[in-house]
C-alpha cells in the first residue's frame, strides 16, 4: 500500500514497514505485513485505532499459534500485542485478571501458584489469552466460557468495551464478538484449592498432551473444529482426516501429523499455499466420502502469492 505509513497516526510504540510475519507465527510461513504495529500499551493502541483512517485494513496477531499467513502477505496494518499486554494478577475472591498477550499456560501456572483451581486446562491450550477469548478456546472438556467473568476489548474506533460473559455469545470454538474488537484483558473466576493439587492436575494435562500431540513440530494446533457427531456418524475431526487417507500424506512440505491427524505440520519447507491446499483437499474428500463439512479452526489472513 503506497505511502501507508505516512497515513498512520504517531505512536509511542513501533511501526515497522514490510515486516516479516513468518518468524512470529507457529506455522512459520507467509509473506510480510505492509506495516506491523507494536503498541506501547492500551492507551497507545486505543489512540492508533481511533485515528487510523477507516479504509486501512487492521488485523491483530496474538501468539501466532492459530494463524496461517498467506504467501502474498497482509495488506494494511497487523497489530502484534506486546508484553505490556501480558500482565497476570490475582484478585480477591479467587479471581485472575490476565492481559491478552499472556500465554494461556502462564495464566494457568499463575492460578496454580495462588491456589486457584478451574484454569488448569489452559496449560494444554497453545497461544495467548486474546485468541482464547476470540474463539472460546478449550481442551479436555473445559472451555473459556466456563471460567470467564468478563472480557475487555477495544473496537475499531478505539473505544474501551467491557463485555460480560453473557454478551459474548460463546459456543463451541465461536464467539459473537464483533470482528473489529481487539481483546486486551480477561477476568476469570476460579475456586480455592491447594497449589499442589492444581499443579498435579496441570501436570496430568501436560503429560497427556505431550504423549498425543506433535507439540515440538511447526504446527498450529487443531486444524479443524470437531463436527457435530450426528452429521459425522460420531467421527471426530482427526478420525475424518484419517479416514480420508490424508494422515502423513504430503503436499509439498505440508502434511497432517502421523501422531495426531488433526494437526497440520510444516516440515520446514512448506509454503502457506502447500498448507492451505492440503487442508482444502481433506475438506473436499471428507465431503465427498462422508458428507461432512469440516470447518477450519485455524484463522487465515493475507493474500496468496501473486
Amino acid at each position: 500500500m503506497t505511502n501507508l505509513i505516512s497515513r498512520l497516526p504517531p505512536v509511542r510504540g513501533k511501526l515497522i514497514e514490510n515486516a516479516p510475519l513468518s518468524d512470529i507465527t507457529w506455522l512459520r510461513v507467509g509473506g510480510p505485513a505492509d506495516v506491523l504495529f507494536l503498541p506501547a500499551d492500551a492507551a497507545d493502541l486505543a489512540r492508533f485505532l481511533a485515528e487510523t483512517p477507516r479504509d486501512i485494513p487492521v488485523h491483530v496477531l496474538g501468539a501466532g499459534s492459530n494463524t496461517l499467513v498467506r504467501d502474498g502477505g497482509v495488506r494494511g496494518v497487523v497489530i502484534k500485542l506486546t508484553p505490556a499486554f501480558g500482565k497476570v494478577t490475582v484478585e480477591d475472591g479467587y479471581k485472575v485478571r490476565a492481559g491478552a498477550a499472556a500465554l494461556d499456560k502462564a495464566v494457568a501456572k499463575a492460578a496454580a501458584k495462588a491456589g486457584i483451581a478451574g484454569l488448569e486446562f489452559y496449560v494444554g491450550v497453545p497461544g495467548a489469552i486474546g485468541g482464547a477469548l476470540r474463539m472460546n478456546a478449550g481442551c479436555y472438556g473445559s472451555e473459556t466460557k466456563d471460567i470467564l467473568i468478563e472480557a475487555v476489548a477495544l473496537d475499531r474506533r478505539g473505544r474501551r468495551i467491557v463485555a460480560p460473559l453473557d454478551e459474548l455469545g460463546y459456543a463451541y470454538r465461536h464467539s459473537d464478538a464483533p470482528d473489529d474488537w481487539i481483546f486486551i484483558e480477561a477476568l476469570y473466576q476460579g475456586q480455592p484449592d491447594t497449589p499442589e493439587a492444581v499443579t498435579e492436575r496441570m501436570n496430568a494435562i501436560t503429560e497427556r498432551r505431550e504423549s498425543t500431540q506433535p507439540i515440538r513440530e511447526k504446527t498450529s494446533g487443531s486444524t479443524f473444529k470437531n463436527p457435530d457427531p450426528q452429521s459425522s456418524g460420531g467421527k471426530s475431526a482427526w478420525q475424518l482426516v484419517d479416514a480420508t487417507g490424508w494422515r502423513g500424506k504430503p503436499i509439498g512440505g505440508a502434511r497432517f501429523s502421523e501422531q495426531h491427524a488433526n494437526f497440520l505440520i510444516n516440515d520446514g519447507t512448506a509454503t502457506a499455499s502447500d498448507l492451505e491446499t492440503l487442508v482444502e483437499h481433506v475438506r473436499s474428500d471428507a465431503k465427498k466420502k462422508f458428507g461432512v463439512d469440516l470447518h477450519w479452526e485455524v484463522r487465515r489472513i493475507g493474500e496468496p502469492a501473486s
